[in-house]
């Protein structure tokens, strides 16, 4: 439940330095002292006139619901002021065991394993490689994302027709491309998935289509730090493993997963029993077991 808020600016590949970060600011917003304070059953999630940045109200949010849910199991004693209280490591310790004991996630099976080796093998390739060259047309503060994006549209046409001259790719990198590699033609060198943002690994690696060839890509890929043009200039394939070399891993990874949609689930179920004042949460109806 735990995120950070923040711009970068990059490809962020390991060959380029343009995946530098700028943290936003985590400062409480000033606002007005008449606006209601965020409320959890009638207790405040912060001070007066500081509300926080929305990931960490929603981050003391969730922690205010199990705390409430432990008072009421009886494994927290009560809090008598109106302001939740800070948790400390104790309480911690607490609300990690009541989760365990009320949440309940089922383990993958042998043959739910193999159906998703059969169906991500792209994933659990090893050895592959890509030389590509990008143009990246970042999202910045204050930037007009569609412009953006109808801009670096455009250059992607130019780019896709038929009768572009070979040298264009590297001309229009040098004069768009707002990351550091546009002086060398925007070439990043050889990447495997490890080596660039994941949406680049994703699209470029990890998808059923991600082998369709040499060339530019037929659409724009839109990462955490903009938009990017990529040709692909060369290709080593890599092999795939065989499924019993990875099956502990997929079993891990499916694991993850269940574990994370029933946190998910009972913290919805918390929040649609709970009175919430100035505050959105994913709530669900069905009450949790007593």
């Amino acid at each position: 439940m735990t995120s950070s808020a923040f711009l970068n600016t990059g490809c962020g590949s390991g060959a380029c330095g343009c995946g530098s970060t700028s943290a936003a600011s985590t400062a409480p917003l000033a606002i007005p002292q008449e606006l209601p304070s965020a409320r959890i059953n009638g207790m405040a999630l912060h001070a007066p006139g500081q509300r926080p940045l929305e990931d960490e109200l929603r981050e003391r949010a969730y922690a205010e619901l199990l705390r409430q849910r432990a008072v009421a199991q009886g494994l927290l004693a009560p809090h008598d002021g109106e302001l939740a209280p800070e948790l400390g490591e104790s309480e911690r310790q607490v609300l990690e065991t009541m989760v365990d004991a009320e949440v309940h996630s089922p383990q993958p099976q042998q043959d739910e394993c193999q159906r998703y080796y059969q169906a991500h093998a792209a994933q659990f390739t090893v050895g592959q490689a890509l030389h590509v060259r990008h143009i990246l047309f970042a999202v910045t503060p204050g930037i007009n994302v569609q412009a953006l994006a109808v801009h670096a549209e455009k250059a992607l046409l130019e780019l896709t027709h038929k009768d572009t001259a070979p040298g264009r790719f590297a001309q229009l990198a040098a004069e768009l491309s707002n990351c550091p590699t546009s002086t060398q033609g925007g070439d990043l060198g050889w990447i495997g998935p490890d080596d660039c943002a994941p949406e680049l690994a994703s699209e470029l690696f990890h998808q059923k289509h991600s082998q369709w060839g040499l060339g530019v890509h037929p659409r724009l890929i839109h990462s955490r730090f903009g938009f990017h043009i990529v040709e692909v200039l060369e290709r080593r394939a890599g092999t795939v493993p065989a499924y019993a070399e990875v099956s502990e891993r997929i079993a891990r990874q499916l694991a993850m997963q269940s574990r994370a949609r029933a946190l998910h689930q009972y913290m919805s179920l918390l929040a649609g029993e709970a009175l919430l004042e100035s505050l959105a949460l994913e709530a669900a109806d069905s009450p949790l077991v007593q």
